[in-house]
């Protein structure tokens, strides 16, 4: 499968690049990011996708929300699939993503672990189960250079919950008067270090809590998802698709 990776960069990119290597099931064809001058490998990097040359099956995408006006035109004038791995969406670029994806299928999630989607299922389940009787509360952790806040695999776990509580509603931090109303969702950031991501989901009840928790070690369970993902969405019919899609 060949790969044009947007961001290739920053962490991700470089954590991508090493797992791409070790595999024969994956080239990255070119690379596209904000300094290209300072990307020296054995593939051409881009600052922006209208220099492609390259054929390639699928984009892969970590990196800025806003980047997704460059290589999605690309994308539909090639029909490539894409896999966004992006967060921090506004909702005029979440609009934009679903309208593209009346024409090529994209796969769009905030967070691309086999673990955190097995945490996502159980924290619906939890909701089913326990969510009239309990208080529920999503704490985040991440490094110090992360740039948007709650992150996308926090919002990925209330919105999954909502699902199953529609009428529950989010609570971004607590300061001041913040008295807990029913239905709140409340989520916390944590920024500091070089934590690669640490997500808790919490269900408090009278005198006892449950407590759903993941910890990511290293960058590259991203990376193989995000590979995984793109195997997947290189099958599919345009539409957008989850990573909930693909472990279906």
């Amino acid at each position: 499968m060949k790969v044009i990776f947007y961001g290739i960069g920053g962490a991700m990119g470089k954590n991508f690049r090493e797992i791409a290597e070790s595999r024969n099931d994956v080239q990255i064809v070119c690379g596209i990011d904000k300094f290209p001058e300072n990307c020296k490998y054995d593939f051409p990097v881009y600052s922006s996708c209208k220099n492609i040359t390259e054929n390639a099956d699928c984009i892969i995408d970590f990196s800025m929300h806003s980047c997704i006006y460059d290589y999605l035109p690309f994308a539909i004038n090639r029909n490539i699939p894409c896999v966004i791995a992006s967060t921090g969406f506004n909702d005029k670029e979440l609009e934009y993503i679903e309208k593209c994806s009346k024409i090529i299928p994209i796969l769009k999630s905030g967070n691309m672990s086999l673990g955190i989607n097995i945490l996502l299922q159980l924290s619906k389940l939890c909701a089913k189960t326990l969510g009239d009787i309990s208080d529920i509360e999503i704490v985040e952790q991440h490094h110090n250079r992360k740039t948007d806040a709650p992150s996308g695999t926090a919002l990925l776990l209330a919105d999954g919950i909502k699902e199953i509580l529609p009428d529950s509603k989010y609570v971004l931090g607590r300061s001041g008067l913040s008295k807990r109303e029913k239905g709140d969702i409340g989520i916390s950031a944590v920024r500091g270090g070089t934590i690669v991501g640490k997500h808790e989901v919490m269900f408090i009840m009278e005198n006892e809590v449950i407590t759903l928790k993941h910890e990511a070690e290293s960058r590259s369970v991203f990376a193989i998802g995000s590979i995984n993902a793109a195997k997947y969405i290189v099958k599919q019919k345009p539409g957008l698709y989850s990573m909930e899609n693909l472990f279906n």
